[in-house]
């Protein structure tokens, strides 16, 4: 056998061996590639696995993540203000797991491996007059080899503003009334009889003995109280003598 040709055949045969080492070592290495790994879509509703990314939203929307390597992996989420409409403010924080699977199938519809559902508060800031609120999201991914940091900036509209509490107003105790002393009784007076306007009826004289009284004749009556008088004065002088002659 011609040497030269037997050299070029072996030669070819270990570089094509090489080659196909080379490709099995490759292999692995494109399955879990290093460095930080994953990437992550705002969803507007209707949600969707989908990984487009969609920079104007509703008040409640959906943050997807795609392409993250298995383990017991977590991602620390945080949303802030972002300027015009704010400057840094934290509005939520959250931690999502996203090591269910390995990152074959990275950015697309099959390497989803979370989808959180949020609604963001904003009271106390200004909303943008056309666009609403401008909204800064960054994620730090546990699991990546070097930065672990990725960012979306997007815009959240709709979101009415919560109405301001009405303070509830204490209510002032009223002071009870002092009881009022109850007046004495006073002596009912007896009132006293009115003097009647009749006159008095005169009460009748008695009329001596042998006197007319119905007063027949005023010479009668007239001398029958002489002679009555008379008499009494007699009988009168006759007692009188006797206790005299009987004294002496």
């Amino acid at each position: 056998m011609n040497v030269a040709r037997l050299a070029r055949r072996t030669g070819g045969a270990v570089a094509l061996a090489g080659c196909m080492a080379l490709a099995g070592l490759a292999t692995p290495a494109f399955a879990v590639p290093p460095g930080n790994n994953g990437t992550i879509k705002i969803d507007n509703v209707a949600f969707d696995d989908l990984p487009n990314n969609e920079p104007h939203v509703g008040c409640t929307f959906q943050v997807d993540f795609y392409g993250y390597d298995e383990g017991d992996l977590d991602a620390d989420v945080t949303f802030t203000s972002h300027p015009p409409t704010g400057d840094g403010d934290v509005l939520l924080t959250d931690t999502v797991d996203i090591g269910e699977d390995d990152n074959s199938g990275g950015g697309s519809e099959a390497g989803l491996d979370a989808s959180v559902t949020y609604t963001l508060d904003f009271t106390g800031i200004e909303p943008h007059p056309k666009q609403g609120f401008h909204v800064k999201l960054t994620i730090n991914a546990e699991g990546s080899q070097g930065a672990d940091v990725k960012h979306k900036v997007f815009w959240v509209e709709g979101c009415p503003p919560k109405p301001t509490p009405t303070p509830t107003k204490t209510p002032t105790e009223t002071a009870k009334p002092t009881p009022t002393a109850k007046p004495t009784p006073t002596a009912t007076k007896t009132p006293t009889a009115k003097p009647s306007d009749e006159k008095p009826e005169p009460v009748p004289t008695a009329v001596p003995a042998g006197a007319d009284a119905s007063g027949g004749g005023s010479g009668a009556g007239l001398l029958g109280l002489v002679l009555t008088a008379g008499g009494t004065v007699a009988g009168t002088a006759v007692i009188l003598r006797r206790r005299f002659l009987h004294d002496s």
